[in-house]
Order: structure tokens, then C-alpha cells, then sequence
């Protein structure tokens, strides 16, 4: 423990051995994924994006990607570190028992505010981008005074952003404050598709938060190909270049914000364009006719998405999850190399 954040010893000792730590966020396990098996193995799995991962068919799908996304940083020589609350304690990396304690209980979704509050009355939690960075930036700043290594690396699915209608309600993801906040390369598959993403890219500008684009040159659509041309976002194709922008960043520059790294799903396994459109507006429909606001907007529409998709919603959304921490165990690993 220290000062209130434990931190995993094999996070620390890879931390100090200068080994690829990827931290992970675990909102996507306690609240975005379903809990019951899948009827199939998701078509991912034997893709050259899961090599050397297996799926375990009778685990729940929150349980088994959660396993998928470790496996695939170990196999690429990483450590995964994965952020939550449990029992009152800020966690970074967890153990594999815990991991399935997550996906089982019922426990909090927490954002940046609720932290406190969570650790204050002993509760639980699996956190969102906002509070996983959160975490992340509170054990930098211990462990920084400890004169170890810092976290760097952080891998999830999408952003949060700013919300369709947001106009009439307000709604922008705390997501972007904590990037504009927090140093971080942020792997992501763009904003989630369903935000309002023009305005979701104008934010991004306004709070000076970088966005590149790995080897593409548009804004990734989460589990949509984007479109070339629309929503341009510079390019970066090389890893060497990718740790010199970081440098000049948080180094030359002294900047505060998260490095946004947006990584397109491959079009065989992203889903089409018209289809998703057309149930977001059926599921928006329906959250306003249920209520539903604030934090659970997200996995309302994501859970229309996949069940009106006929499952076609979640598999991306699995396969994007794994390509992210692919990307972001190889940075990691790049960004301790250029370090040392």
C-alpha cells in the first residue's frame, strides 16, 4: 500500500525493471459486457489479432475478454494493471480471483467523483476512463516519490465524449476533463459510436488534448470503419516517432494532457455503418422514454447495440478491445525502451 493506493508488486517490479506495464480499466467488465457465456466463440479468436490467446467458452463474456486482453499483454511480454475499487482500496493490478470477483458481484461504476465516496464507505467498483486515469495519476504521483517508474500506458475501448442532444441536456463525458488532465497515452478505437463525434473532436481541440491516429488518418468510429476524409486526424506510423511525440509532450513542452493513440478496428471485424445508425436511433428513443440519463446511457445503448445487432455489436466491440492492448503493450513496451 501506498498512501492509499496498492499497487500490484508485479506492477511495481516490472515498473522498476523497466518491463511494459499496460494499465486497463475494468468498468468494461463490472458493467460493459454481459455476464451470462456466449453461444459462439467471438470471431476474433483465431484472427491474427488473438494470436496466442484462448477464449474460455464457459466463462461469462465480461469474465472471458477480461481473461482474452491479460493473456494477449503477456504474450507480448507486457504486464497488465488493471483499475478499480475493491473493499475501499484503489487498486492497480489485480489478482486472476479478483478479476472474477468483479465480473460477478454487483458493484459500482465509478467515475472520477465517486472514487471517494466508494473508498470512504468501503464499496467496490470497476472504473471508466475517468477513473481509471484517476487511479493511474494518483499511484504516478507515489510512486514517483519512490523513485519508481511511472505508469504510461493505458488501453481500453473507447472514449466517452460528448453526447447526442448534449445541446439540450448538457451531457459531456468526464472522460475528457481527466484526458485534458492526466499524463497518459490513451490506446482507444476512437470515441464510442455512439456520441456525437464532430462535436466529441471539437472538445478534444479546445482542452488541447493531442489525437493521432495509428496509421489512420481519420477518426476511428469505436466498431465502425470511419470514413477517409471526414473528421482528418494527424498520422503516426512508427513507433520510434510515436515515443518522440511523447517526449516532446510531457518533456520539451511540460504538458499535462493525455496523448490520444486511435487505433481503427480492421473492416473485417468492424460492423456497418448504416445498421449501427439505425439501431442507436431506436435505443436513443428508448432511453428517453425509460429515463435513462448520466452513467447509464452508455451500456443502455451498448446493450440495444448488441442485442439488435444480433450479437454482431459485442464481437467487435471484444475485438477492439484486443487490438487496443496489441497497440498499447507494443508502445508500452517501445516508451520503457526509450526511457532506459
Amino acid at each position: 500500500m501506498t498512501d492509499g493506493v496498492l499497487v500490484h508488486p508485479e506492477v511495481r517490479d516490472a515498473l522498476a525493471d523497466g518491463s511494459p506495464v499496460v494499465v486497463l480499466e475494468t468498468a468494461v467488465l463490472t458493467h460493459g459486457l454481459p455476464r451470462e457465456p456466449m453461444d459462439a466463440v467471438p470471431a476474433v479468436f483465431g484472427h491474427r489479432l488473438s494470436k496466442g490467446v484462448l477464449w474460455d467458452e464457459d466463462a461469462p463474456a465480461n469474465l472471458a475478454t477480461s481473461r482474452g486482453v491479460s493473456q494477449l499483454v503477456r504474450s507480448l511480454g507486457g504486464v497488465p494493471a488493471s483499475c478499480c475499487v475493491l473493499d475501499g482500496v484503489l487498486r492497480v493490478g489485480i489478482d486472476p480471483d479478483e478479476v472474477e470477483r468483479l465480473a460477478g458481484e454487483t458493484v459500482e461504476k465509478c467515475s472520477t467523483r465517486d472514487l471517494a465516496r466508494v473508498v470512504a464507505s468501503g464499496g467496490s467498483g470497476g472504473t471508466t476512463v475517468a477513473g481509471t486515469l484517476a487511479i493511474m495519476d494518483a499511484a504516478n504521483a507515489r510512486l514517483s516519490r519512490d523513485g519508481t517508474n511511472r505508469l504510461r500506458v493505458f488501453a481500453t475501448g473507447g472514449i466517452g465524449g460528448v453526447h447526442r442532444g448534449w445541446s439540450q441536456h448538457g451531457d459531456v463525458s468526464a472522460d475528457l476533463r481527466a484526458l485534458a488532465s492526466t499524463r497518459a497515452l490513451v490506446v482507444s478505437a476512437g470515441a464510442k459510436v455512439i456520441l456525437d463525434l464532430p462535436a466529441t473532436c471539437e472538445f478534444l481541440d479546445t482542452n488541447q488534448i493531442p489525437v493521432v491516429g495509428w496509421r489512420v488518418g481519420h477518426l476511428p468510429r469505436f466498431t465502425v470503419q470511419g470514413v477517409p476524409g471526414t473528421l482528418e486526424i494527424p498520422m503516426v506510423d512508427d513507433l520510434d516517432r510515436l515515443c518522440e511525440l511523447c517526449r516532446h509532450h510531457w518533456g520539451t513542452l511540460d504538458r499535462e494532457e493525455a496523448i490520444l493513440l486511435m487505433n481503427e478496428l480492421p473492416g473485417e471485424l468492424a460492423m456497418e455503418a448504416m445498421l449501427v445508425e439505425a439501431c442507436l436511433g431506436e435505443g436513443l428513443e428508448q432511453a428517453a422514454a425509460a429515463g435513462v440519463n448520466g452513467l447509464e446511457v452508455t451500456p443502455f445503448l451498448l446493450d440495444h447495440l448488441a442485442r439488435s445487432t444480433g450479437g454482431g455489436a459485442l464481437q467487435a466491440n471484444i475485438a477492439l478491445l484486443l487490438n487496443n492492448a496489441r497497440l498499447a503493450t507494443e508502445a508500452a513496451g517501445s516508451l520503457a525502451r526509450s526511457a532506459s
